[in-house]
């Protein structure tokens, strides 16, 4: 039976470039995260720019991570769904968007959190 999950959309300000510039520390974060709260990865396309910033995206059975930096503007922008499928994920939606706020010590510009 489908139940609606909740997703996030947001974007955050921070100053901290050593983090924005490249994917590695994200990706860590992003395949312990997966780890912890027992989501399951289909895929996952990471990609470093020239000069600076990254994209990724996480494909997981339950839906995606997706994240795109800009560096030169102190700027992050992040997607979280998580489907209610075979479990809630509403309070795993909350707890990766705190995790992913808190590595790159940001504020949250805008955010909007969407039940579908």
């Amino acid at each position: 039976m489908y139940k609606p999950g909740t997703h996030i959309i947001a974007t955050l300000k921070t100053s901290n470039q050593a983090k924005t510039n490249d994917y590695t520390g994200f990706k860590k974060l992003a395949d312990r995260m997966i780890a912890t709260f027992s989501l399951n990865k289909l895929g996952e396309v990471y990609h470093n720019f020239s000069p600076q910033g990254f994209t990724a995206v996480v494909c997981l059975s339950e839906s995606h991570i997706s994240i795109h930096t800009w560096p030169e503007y102190d700027l992050v922008n992040l997607d979280i769904y998580l489907s209610n499928h075979e479990r809630s994920n509403d309070e795993t939606v909350d707890r990766i968007f705190e995790e992913v706020v808190s590595f790159y010590d940001a504020t949250i510009e805008s955010a909007q959190r969407i039940i579908r």
